[in-house]
């Protein structure tokens, strides 16, 4: 998922959040040094980190089990880390990861590897919420901080179709770098040295359990889904290893496509709209596929037409104003003092006003109580974001340090302002990912891929992907797949779209 930049909270930094930079003059660290570093006592002191922390625990594994579909599944859950080295060989970071594997199993069982986004988010959300064998409830209406962190068995993971193996960030989870704020920044926190550090992590989790063999997928979510194409074109022709799948869940794939408030293009009006009519539809019990396809139709065609007239039209500025107002229940004043083009921070406050309440930019039809009704302009955080982080880190924290038996002194990072505050934002829309899709894609037409988003999410919406598999050209056999289910940005929090989604999964892995 995404993470929130500082507080306060204000919607368009909560929308803004992932459109971050290249970091083209990041030093390389992710490679395994092939020489030993200068041996003289004064490059030693030199290359001596001032970073003083205890040393992490052993990797410490448990035996556990799984009852699904009727059949008792044994597996290994294991908490590790895998150190990330510069050039010369020197520890910079320490990548702490969860892995669930099932023992016994041949070279041809696949192994998939799970990145949530933010930037500085760890991989919880996927692990307990999506697809891992346990799961706590976050992220759906009536949800709240005080809930249960008990976790349960989850129905829908994915362990009978794949080992799985969670990977934290450095600043995320209990993964942490060992340089000073400068030094950690220009190496984990911009574009370039993140693709390239988590590649790696994945390449020696591959050797150290002797799985280059194995079928390989990957899968990200949100920014993540950012990360798993070009995770998966640099594992391809950088570390050489080939990627059987790719997922990607919620992804933001185009910086550039989100625009602004003001933008000229009518790309981003475009791709909010789907999403916010959902909202409306869901509400009235009335979401379809067929439902969303009219919507899009509209979209594609007089929408987008109307968009381009321009303010100067008034017929077409009667005709927005008539149509999105009908579309997303927002009131027809509202939206004509909008001239019809209805920014998500308007449709977030007004479309639960009358209730006194706020709807998620991550799932519109989760609110929470408005704090402060009376002011002109939201004061308060988002209701999914700001409840999630009590069940999370407890019952991951709980999971690791007391079931597994892994411990630490650190502190758990579920979501961690400081690396998105951090990351480097500067060269944002240079930055294409779906460039590296297009890539990894023709080097190897067998790859599949597979882009799932849920229909009432506004931090990623839907939209956006589908315009941009319509723009892709087609290549080998395996095309992209887009699903599209109930839910927002983490539909996998309601069960039947979990269920959905990996039946949807099935056929990429070929089961």
């Amino acid at each position: 998922m995404r993470n929130p930049p500082a507080r306060p909270q204000t919607l368009a930094s909560l929308i803004l959040i992932g459109l971050f930079s290249l970091g083209l003059h990041a030093p390389v660290h992710a490679h395994a040094a092939d020489t030993k570093p200068d041996a003289k006592p004064e490059a030693k002191a030199d290359a001596k980190s001032d970073i003083e922390l205890p040393p992490l625990s052993e990797d410490k594994k448990v035996h556990q089990s799984i009852t699904l579909n009727g059949k008792v599944l044994n597996y290994d859950a294991t908490v590790g880390a895998i150190k990330v080295r510069d050039a010369k060989g020197k520890v910079t970071a320490e990548v702490v990861y969860t892995a669930y594997v099932v023992p016994g199993a041949d070279a041809k069982r696949p192994v998939t590897f799970a990145f949530n986004g933010g930037p500085g988010a760890a991989s919880v959300y996927l692990n307990l919420g999506a697809i891992g064998p346990k799961r706590v409830q976050f992220g759906d209406a009536g949800n709240v901080p005080s809930d249960s962190s008990e976790l349960k068995d989850n129905a829908a993971t994915w362990l009978d179709m794949s080992d799985l193996v969670f990977i934290d960030p450095v600043g995320t989870g209990f993964s942490r770098s060992l340089e000073d704020a400068d030094k950690t920044k220009a190496d984990f926190y911009a574009t370039e040295p993140d693709i390239k550090y988590l590649s790696r992590v994945v390449y020696d989790w591959l050797v150290k359990n002797g799985r280059l063999r194995s079928p390989k997928f990957v899968m990200g979510e949100s920014y993540g889904g950012y990360r798993a194409p070009r995770i998966a074109y640099h594992l391809q022709t950088q570390l050489g290893v080939g990627v059987k799948g790719l997922i990607m869940v919620s992804p933001y794939l185009d910086p550039a496509a989100i625009g602004d408030d003001t933008a000229l293009s009518p790309l981003p009006w475009m791709i909010n709209l789907p999403s916010m009519a959902a909202v409306q539809l869901e509400t009235q019990r009335r979401l379809t596929p067929g439902a969303m396809q009219e919507v899009e139709s509209y979209v594609r065609q007089q929408y987008a037409l109307d968009l381009f007239a321009g303010r100067s039209d008034p017929a077409a500025i009667a005709r927005l104003v008539t149509k999105v107002s009908g579309l997303t229940g927002v009131d027809a004043q509202v939206v004509g003092r909008l001239d019809g083009r209805l920014d998500i921070g308007t449709f977030l406050r007004e479309v639960h006003r009358a209730d006194k309440k706020i709807g998620s930019i991550y799932d519109a039809n989760v609110t929470a109580w408005d704090p402060f009704p009376e002011s002109a302009d939201r004061k308060s955080g988002d209701p999914i974001l700001d409840a999630l982080i009590a069940p999370t880190t407890s019952a991951m924290v709980d999971f690791i340090t007391r079931e597994v038996g892994w411990k630490t002194e650190a502190r758990y990072n579920a979501l961690s302002y400081d690396v998105n505050n951090a990351w480097d934002r500067a060269a944002t829309k240079q930055d294409k990912p779906v460039s590296d899709l297009r890539k990894a894609i023709a080097n190897d037409p067998n790859m599949g891929v597979l882009i799932v988003h849920g229909y009432n999410d506004l931090a990623c919406p839907y939209f956006a992907s589908r315009l941009i598999i319509d723009q892709m050209p087609k290549m080998g056999s395996s095309p992209v797949r887009l699903s599209v289910y109930p839910g927002g940005h983490m539909f996998y929090s309601r069960d039947a779209s979990a269920q959905a989604f990996k039946r949807d999964a099935r056929a990429l892995y070929g089961l």
